[in-house]
């Protein structure tokens, strides 16, 4: 790796989602409004590095975030 890359912050990101619903439709707004929830969160560098709760709008557990920074110094 040369010094550029080194310094270059890099961020990976990955969500699982586990959804139950009446149909598909339901489904999909679900998880849209979470990924917006986690998109907005992620905005406001409301994140550390690891694993955190992804929860619907009334506080339910429906999946988890992962995130990892690197090449950056905080």
């Amino acid at each position: 790796m040369d010094n550029d890359e080194a310094l270059t912050p890099h961020l990976k990101c990955d969500v699982e989602l586990e959804l139950v619903g009446p149909n598909v439709p339901t489904l999909n707004k679900w998880a849209a409004n979470a990924l917006r929830a986690l998109a907005d969160r992620l905005d406001h560098d409301e994140f550390e590095d690891g694993f955190s709760d992804v929860t619907d709008g009334v506080g339910k557990k429906i999946g988890t975030i992962y995130i990892v920074y690197s090449g950056v110094d905080f």
